[in-house]
């Protein structure tokens, strides 16, 4: 029987170095050439987005198939609503059952922080006295708690142009996570950036950014979102988690619109380096940008480890449509 997968239920399952671990190989496995190329299809009406997500994975032998429809409404959080609310559909690639209905909030928070966590652990220093999570909303808290995961910074910043967001945010961690008042300080300040916003104009730029800095640009998931500054972009290292997508919706999209560079111009994809079919990180002084923006391998790889864990916790609810 299919299963059901409330939110809470799949962040109770799905822990944060699993979800990491498996996202990780998903991507090697694409730069493999192990799996064919995610799909993706969006579509936009009015102040909100449809955007939908899918992919294949094989995990120990067996193919399996993921479809995320999410529903994108920046405006929500004022209507008390999320700003993204959707489903994830997970089925056996091999006879076409449907395994599991799943949330998709939580499965695209934690598969997007383990993308972080993945180019961070290649690609930012091994050193980090200093992390920056530049927005305080849905993202946020999953961000942060994959990160810790696989780098240890001494402080955490934590900034939103909302500041009683990032005040609740910093207080969920303790003394560990202390609000910035100021952006431009808080980012020449850290080693680690991740910009998780809804941003329509880029917000960091070269001026603030010291070397050696490692920025997860989470936020540009459509091409009406944008975090970094094109020149920025240009003059840094530049991973993508799939660079044919990115030239198309990412940060990368708005600096290749502004001639500042060319898709060619990307290092590589994050499978790439994951796989040591490229390199990551040369020196402690280069810049590098991972410009992330959700892929449906991340989705797939996330929801089968969510339904795995599910079923060894006996976890969730037996349901059917016949």
């Amino acid at each position: 029987m299919p299963l059901l997968l409330a939110r809470v239920e799949v962040e109770r399952v799905l822990a944060p170095q699993v979800c990491i671990a498996a996202v990780e190989d998903a991507f090697r496995q694409h730069a493999l050439g192990k799996v064919p190329e995610p799909g993706i299809l969006g579509m936009h009406e009015g102040a909100g987005s449809f955007p939908v997500k899918t992919g294949f994975l094989r995990v120990e032998g067996k193919l399996y198939f993921a479809a995320k429809l999410n529903a994108n409404f920046p405006a929500n959080p004022g209507r008390g609503l999320p700003t993204i609310q959707g489903a994830v559909l997970l089925s056996d690639a091999e006879n076409g059952a449907v395994l599991a209905i799943m949330d998709s909030i939580s499965i695209t928070a934690l598969r997007t922080a383990a993308a972080s966590a993945v180019a961070a652990r290649h690609l930012a220093r091994r050193r980090c006295d200093t992390a920056l999570i530049c927005g305080c909303g849905g993202q946020a808290r999953a961000q942060l708690e994959a990160l810790l995961c696989v780098r240890n910074p001494k402080r955490v910043l934590a900034y939103d142009a909302d500041r009683e967001r990032s005040a609740r945010f910093a207080k969920l961690f303790g003394e560990r996570v202390v609000v910035a008042p100021d952006l431009a300080d808080a980012v020449r300040s850290s080693d680690i950036i991740i910009t998780c916003t809804t941003a329509s104009k880029y917000f960091l730029t070269r001026e603030m950014i010291r070397p050696g800095t490692f920025i997860a640009a989470v936020g540009a998931d459509s091409e009406n979102k944008q975090e970094i500054e094109p020149q920025l972009m240009a003059q840094s290292k530049v991973v993508t988690d799939l660079t044919e997508q990115a030239r198309r919706i990412g940060d990368l999209h708005h600096a290749i619109a502004r001639s500042a560079m060319s898709a060619e111009a990307v290092h590589a994809q994050l499978g790439e380096v994951a796989a040591g079919l490229k390199v990551g990180r040369q020196s402690d002084e280069e810049t590098i940008i991972f410009d992330s923006t959700g892929t449906g391998l991340q989705d797939v790889a996330a929801a089968i480890a969510a339904y795995h864990g599910a079923r060894r916790q006996n976890s969730g609810t037996s349901w059917s449509l016949t």
